[in-house]
């Protein structure tokens, strides 16, 4: 079976197609700057094949020219892998924002389309651009090839009411679905089912607490395979520090900022997403390797978002161990939890307490892409670090449901 898995931001469409038998990965890419115009020579094509990078240019008005293009580079263009575009099996697509209704992956129907729709006022960013990517390819493919939603919310769809509430009058739960709704579920789904292969144990019988650290990060705590707590909240800001996004700050400051600076609900929005975290309170970039470079210059405001950053996921760490009194496993995945060697030791250095010793020269010689165990087989609390796959992860739960179509 080959499965084509689709990514739609609102001015780019990401893809991989996957061969099923041994979940190999045929071709991978991007079209980036959707309904922009291509200056000279930036190269907004992107095909990846056999380990061998192609670009190109190619102004593409509308995600269904981007779909089209994709279809030609699978299956007619000069790197083609499939010898037509019917080999393929089934389409699945990642969605941001299911909600109270989609607890699990879904085959898509028309409901299924209006449901997100509705939806997408908790996501608005996102939830529009992902149907594009299904409307995309129902206008080049039709209906006849199944298609499948897979949702960031799906796997915290777990978590008790005592977690996932907020103490603010009921009647905004009840009228706006305003809630914890948590977000990376599909990383945290698999790098918490990788990490029980590591241990050679049953997924269920784990208490996991999954670190995704990138310029977006939460955390999740998953016991018996079961998320019971995350980070991120309502919407992806809550939580701790990321790159540019604050994380958790006291709501009397927020309003507080909008009075005394004159901001629109929209302009603090942006202040709070675009214009904080490590890059406002470094005031050096929102890139970890920026940041690291002016830590080892010794620039003090670099050095105070990295503590930070350390502090607060320590902090997320510990509450999610006490919530499920006790941790078996720590995972670090995405793309700092897998490159930061430097934040990936300091946060195990506040949790002695839970018998967490690291081998340094092990976390030091850690590339991204490999995976490593930090600790000793013996260890009471084993710290991980594994590369995640939401690609792989959205392949597999659509193969399942078309398997049993």
């Amino acid at each position: 079976m080959k499965i084509l898995v689709i990514n739609c931001g609102s001015s780019s469409l990401k893809y991989q197609l996957m061969d099923m038998t041994d979940e190999s990965v045929l071709c991978k890419g991007a079209i980036e700057r959707i309904g922009l115009k291509i200056e000279g020579g930036e190269e907004n094509v992107i095909i990846k094949v056999n380990g061998d990078k192609f670009t190109y240019d190619k102004e593409l008005p509308t995600h269904t020219d981007a779909f089209n293009e994709v279809k030609h580079i699978l299956s007619e263009g000069e790197h083609k892998v499939v010898n037509s575009f019917s080999e393929i099996d089934a389409i699945g697509h990642r969605v941001v924002q299911g909600g109270d209704k989609y607890k699990n992956s879904v085959l898509v129907t028309d409901k299924v389309v209006e449901d997100i729709k509705e939806l997408s006022p908790l996501a608005p960013l996102h939830n529009p651009a992902n149907l594009q990517g299904y409307e995309a390819c129902v206008n080049v493919v039709g209906k006849d090839v199944p298609q499948v939603f897979v949702f960031d919310t799906a796997f915290h769809s777990t978590m008790p009411p005592k977690a996932y509430m907020y103490a603010i009058p009921y009647e905004y739960y009840e009228k706006y679905g305003i809630r914890k709704y948590g977000f990376h579920g599909t990383s945290h789904k698999f790098v918490s089912h990788r990490v029980a292969d590591k241990m050679g144990k049953d997924f269920k019988e784990l208490k996991s607490i999954t670190c995704h650290l990138g310029n977006g990060s939460s955390i999740a705590a998953v016991q018996n395979g079961k998320v019971i707590d995350t980070s991120m909240g309502f919407t992806p800001l809550d939580g701790f520090m990321m790159g540019t996004r604050s994380g958790a700050v006291d709501p009397s400051a927020v309003t507080f900022i909008m009075k005394n600076e004159n901001l629109t609900p929209d302009e603090m929005d942006a202040v709070l997403n675009k214009k904080s975290g490590v890059n406002a309170v470094s005031g050096v970039s929102s890139d970890d390797r920026d940041i690291c470079a002016a830590q080892n210059e010794g620039n003090e405001r670099a050095i105070l978002a990295h503590e930070m950053q350390a502090y607060e996921i320590a902090k997320f760490i510990g509450s999610y161990a006490a919530a499920m009194n006790g941790v078996d496993d720590i995972v670090f995945t995405g793309g700092i939890g897998e490159n930061g060697v430097w934040l990936r030791s300091r946060i195990c250095s506040y949790l002695g307490y839970l018998g967490v010793q690291i081998d340094e020269d092990i976390n030091a010689k850690t590339v991204k892409g490999a995976e490593a165990e930090l600790t000793h087989p013996t260890d009471k609390v084993r710290v991980f670090i594994l590369a995640t796959d939401e690609e792989l992860m959205i392949a597999q739960d659509t193969k399942e449901i078309v398997s049993n179509l």
